[in-house]
């Protein structure tokens, strides 16, 4: 595998992986509401501004700004509520990138209901994007599709860590280090450099205006 690439895992234990409220409560409806404000908001505004047709710049930095809100708070706070996973990425003392995918420890997380919130926002919404791809692709509108790229790296990120964070917990196996398309994937949109690239599309989405 290339040099300075890793994969990690920590606290797999197998433990009961709901919380002890009953399977439709939802225990925690702040993160539940989060994890799908963004999203929606960002589809709603996405059509609104596509059937307007007016003012593109204002639309792209809205529905980029609402979507690397709800990558950060999914990322950081509705996994580890709502599933009790979470991932990230580290560098350890050699100076290595780490990816780290963790489950929870105890049985601290949502509830039934809330795994299903969870789960259907993060799958359902980037084959919603992944339709405006194709919309956008046949319709040649070449700005909207600079839009809905950056928008679905967002959103496939996130759904990418999650489900490798999930099959470590139900294998206690590290994934396997040589599969470096979908870590590459994290790379990319991972903090920092999100912005480096949500920039770069923008002024190549301006300068076609």
């Amino acid at each position: 595998p290339p040099p300075g690439a890793g994969v990690g895992r920590i606290s797999l234990h197998h433990l009961t992986p709901f919380s002890a409220a009953a399977p439709s409560a939802v225990i925690h409806p702040l993160a539940s509401f989060f994890h799908l404000f963004f999203k929606v908001v960002a589809i709603v505004v996405y059509l609104l501004c596509d059937w307007i047709g007016k003012n593109f710049s204002s639309c792209f930095v809205l529905i980029i700004t609402l979507l690397s809100f709800d990558f950060w708070s999914v990322k950081n706070v509705t996994g580890r509520l709502l599933v009790g996973l979470r991932w990230w990425n580290q560098i350890d003392e050699d100076g290595r990138s780490l990816w780290v995918f963790e489950t929870s420890r105890g049985n601290d997380t949502g509830t039934e209901a809330e795994a299903r919130i969870f789960w259907l926002g993060l799958i359902i919404c980037p084959l919603i994007w992944t339709f405006f791809f194709f919309s956008s692709l046949f319709s040649l509108r070449i700005k909207w599709l600079s839009l809905v790229i950056a928008s679905i790296l967002l959103q496939v990120a996130n759904l990418y860590g999650y489900l490798r964070c999930k099959a470590v917990g139900q294998d206690g196996q590290a994934p396997d280090s040589r599969s470096f398309t979908g870590q590459q994937l994290l790379q990319r949109v991972n903090e920092f450099r999100l912005s480096k690239l949500l920039l770069l599309l923008g002024k190549l989405t301006f300068l076609k205006e």
